[in-house]
């Protein structure tokens, strides 16, 4: 049986888990646009995401009840407004652009947090206490 880590904290871990797998869909998507990975594109995309996502995942509840849904209602708005913000700040894109660019973001990133979280949730796994066999019991008969 595989046992998880012990973690004091694990909201702890999977809020840097999460911005981890955030900073990493931007440093994918600057290096597929072959703007090149710098401290400033990072911070221009990557910023805004994470200030919405940390603003939302206290109300959400995204790290006292871990889930799916938790996950969901923290990545839909969180992600929508940081694309929505960096925008504004970047200036581009708009339009169809920007809806293509959500769609992107919004796809990806779901899959990226979604892969993380099954990642996270066997690494964290607390083991179930061992079962005693039935030969154990069957000898104390």
């Amino acid at each position: 049986m595989a046992r998880g880590l012990r973690v004091r904290r694990p909201g702890v871990v999977l809020g840097l888990g999460d911005a981890a797998t955030i900073v990493l869909f931007v440093a994918l998507g600057l290096a597929g646009h072959d703007e090149g990975i710098t401290p400033g594109g990072i911070a221009r995309t990557a910023v805004p995401i994470l200030v919405a996502w940390f603003a939302v995942a206290p109300v959400a509840g995204t790290y006292r009840r871990p889930g799916l849904r938790s996950l969901a209602v923290t990545w839909l708005p969180a992600v929508v407004a940081g694309v929505l913000v960096r925008s504004a700040i970047v200036g581009h894109p708009t339009g169809w652009a920007l809806v293509t660019f959500a769609g992107v973001a919004l796809g990806v990133t779901l899959v990226m947090l979604v892969a993380w979280r099954m990642v996270a949730t066997l690494l964290l796994r607390t083991p179930r206490p061992p079962e005693p066999s039935r030969r154990a019991g069957a000898e104390a008969a």
